[in-house]
């Protein structure tokens, strides 16, 4: 029940802010104590969220607080106040739930009234008037250098960026606008006047300047909710003019829906036509189709194709329990104006060449610090998945994207898909959250697998070196490569989604295909050779095995005198830049150190047989690191000349169980 002396209070203040007469707004004697008395109700405010109500009821946002914004936006204690209490009205409605949509009735019906409020504020931003004047005044406070701002200026700058982003949060209502694709919805428009206005160029230069560090988060979260909408494949190949295959799709998604109108159209005819019909639809014979007495099928309905055959309409559905039902956490796609998706084709396009690589690599920083809040990683994650299937999907550049393509990154993805699968594991209630953030990160995951792939058909050799060093860790480390069956194992119904299981069998196929593709190419396998049958004459064991050695030995001096050795000090003279590797050692493997260490040298001396000296002396001065005695001398320096002895000893060795390498 509401307070009748909470209403008359907050309908007096809002009385005594001003009036519009038309052209102007003039603000009352006191406007900025009433404003500040305003906010005081909203800290104040109950689990009904009694004064937050009202104030949507009476609209002030709409009448007071914006003209008060446009037309005194030159005062600037004035203009402080009125940011605070628009950021405060504006806060997203399911945060003062705690990201739950709450069950109980009364609170239901509350948390739906003030979200159709926060609607009809994002209506009314659909202004490019207030846009400009945010953009002026974030300008005039990016103006005073960064060493030379005080705290007041730094909340007023996080404010405007907060307000932007909490406008852009607010859901749309389906019901109410129903726009068709191609249409401009409330949310376009207000991309539009961010367009127009120029604040999203501010957005740019603040994500794109070094000393803008602490709003690089607030960049991102806007970001996220102005593409939020949006496909990134298909924004990154709209062009200035539509595309054949583009008219086509609209013409059949046209043609089906006026075929649906149509259909149901008939079918309203049929209901009001009143004639009688029989209970009895008739008996078939279904030709060709046995029954369980070998008979032909009979069924008692008139069938318009074999397929839809079913004896399953007369019984009772087994309905899942509502506490094992998976949040379905559907993701709201739809295609844009035309006008809209070019300038957010060339917002993407400007953010990936100037800015993502020191924002990811700033907001990773901070995520690892635990310096963010709780749900900055979703904010990361979603960066990670659009930005890189737009620059795959655009015009594939591997630098634009460089900081998140690498070992790390699959390290901390997979932490986090670890981190959501436990916490699924223990939580009971408020699952919400780690579902879709998990969900998340299983998308950043395959678009990471599909970024690989690409580097993988890329002309420029480099980027294909630095693909193989990549999957040789992803499919060698344990954790990695087993990373995908064990989320596929581990899928349970009642806490995930269906669309969280399509998405999984897609990148557990993706992984299993790159897997495949690079134990065919890779000269990493090991074939044992079978056994012949057993002759009437065999020689003695150990015969047999200094015989296989002698062999050896003869193939590695007949390759050392054919021009290797003159070959490898030509290599070591020039001192090239060293290829990445992976590690010789793994702590987590089941081998021995030993073991491992024989593996190494088995891998330098096969590097040198294939005449691969880069690859030869890398792996050797990072075996080095682990293993001091594979290049011990008197200073502890390694020159020239001690690298070609200590390979040339390799070469020559006779390593336990040597292997031939069998090429496919």
């Amino acid at each position: 029940m509401i307070n009748p002396k909470l209403s008359a209070e907050i309908a007096a203040a809002c009385n005594a802010l001003g009036f519009y007469d038309g052209s102007k707004y003039t603000k009352d004697r006191y406007c900025f104590e009433t404003v500040k008395e305003l906010i005081r109700h909203l800290r104040r405010d109950g689990s009904q969220h009694e004064a937050r109500q009202m104030l949507g009821e009476a609209k002030v946002l709409q009448k007071d607080l914006i003209p008060l914004m446009k037309d005194y936006h030159d005062d600037k204690e004035l203009f402080g106040i009125v940011l605070r209490l628009m950021v405060n009205l504006t806060h997203p409605v399911l945060l003062l739930y705690r990201e739950e949509e709450p069950n109980d009735p009364q609170e239901r019906k509350n948390y739906l009234n003030l979200l159709s409020h926060q609607q009809e504020y994002k209506k009314s931003f659909v202004d490019e008037d207030i846009f400009t004047v945010l953009s002026l005044k974030l300008r005039s406070l990016l103006e005073i250098d960064w060493t030379e701002r005080d705290e007041d200026t730094n909340i007023e700058i996080e404010r405007v960026l907060i307000l932007v982003r909490n406008v852009l949060q607010v859901p749309a209502d389906l019901a109410e606008e129903q726009r068709a694709d191609n249409d401009a919805s409330i949310h376009d428009q207000v991309l539009w006047v961010c367009h127009t206005s120029g604040i999203n160029a501010i957005f740019l230069y603040l994500a794109s300047t070094e000393s803008e560090q602490p709003y690089f988060m607030h960049i991102l979260e806007i970001l996220s909710q102005t593409l939020r909408e949006q496909n990134a494949a298909e924004l990154a190949t709209a062009a200035a003019e539509r595309s054949l295959e583009e008219r086509k799709r609209d013409e059949s998604e046209l043609s089906r829906l006026r075929q649906a109108e149509i259909e149901a159209r008939q079918m309203k005819m049929k209901l009001l036509r009143g004639s009688r019909h029989s209970k009895f639809g008739g008996t078939y014979c279904l030709k060709n189709v046995k029954s369980i007495s070998e008979r032909d099928m009979i069924y008692h309905k008139p069938l318009n194709a074999f397929t839809s055959i079913d004896f399953d309409h007369n019984k009772t559905k087994v309905k899942t329990p509502k506490n094992r039902r998976a949040d379905n956490i559907d993701v709201q796609e739809r295609r844009s104006a035309y006008s809209i998706r070019l300038f957010l084709k060339e917002l993407c396009i400007e953010f990936l060449s100037g800015a993502y690589n020191a924002v990811m690599y700033h907001v990773k920083d901070s995520l690892v610090r635990n310096k963010g809040q709780e749900n900055d990683e979703s904010y990361y994650l979603w960066a990670l998945k659009f930005f890189m299937e737009f620059n795959r999907n655009y015009k594939f550049r591997i630098e634009l994207v460089s900081e998140t393509m690498s070992v790390q990154t699959f390290h901390w993805v997979q932490t986090q898909l670890d981190r959501c699968h436990e916490m699924l594991q223990t939580l009971k209630k408020n699952r919400r959250q780690w579902v879709k953030r998990q969900h998340l990160a299983l998308k950043a995951y395959q678009e990471l697998l599909m970024t690989l792939l690409e580097m993988d058909r890329s002309a420029d050799e480099g980027v294909r070196s630095t693909a193989r060093v990549i999957k040789s860790n992803i499919f060698y480390v344990l954790e990695y490569r087993e990373m995908s069956q064990v989320l596929l194992q581990s899928f349970d119904p009642s806490k995930l989604p269906l669309n969280y299981l399509g998405d999984l069998l897609e990148t557990n196929h993706v992984f299993l295909k790159m897997l495949e593709h690079f134990c065919k190419k890779e000269k990493i396998m090991v074939q044992k050779k079978k056994r012949k049958g057993g002759s009437k004459k065999k020689k003695p064991k150990k015969k047999v095995q200094e015989a296989a050695r002698t062999e050896d030995i003869k193939t590695a001096e007949e390759l050392w005198e054919e021009g290797l050795a003159e070959e490898l000090s030509v290599v070591i003279q020039e001192n090239p830049s060293l290829p990445l590797v992976a590690m010789p050692f793994d702590v987590l493997s089941e081998k021995s150190e030993d073991e491992q260490k024989i593996d190494c040298l088995k891998v330098i001396k096969r590097h040198m047989k294939e005449r691969n000296f880069m690859e030869a002396i890398a792996t050797l001065k990072a075996a080095i690191e682990i293993w001091p005695d594979l290049g011990s001398t008197d200073n502890g320096e390694m020159t020239t000349e001690d690298q070609f002895v200590a390979l040339k000893d390799i070469f020559f060795a006779e390593l336990p169980g040597e292997y031939k390498i069998v090429e496919n």
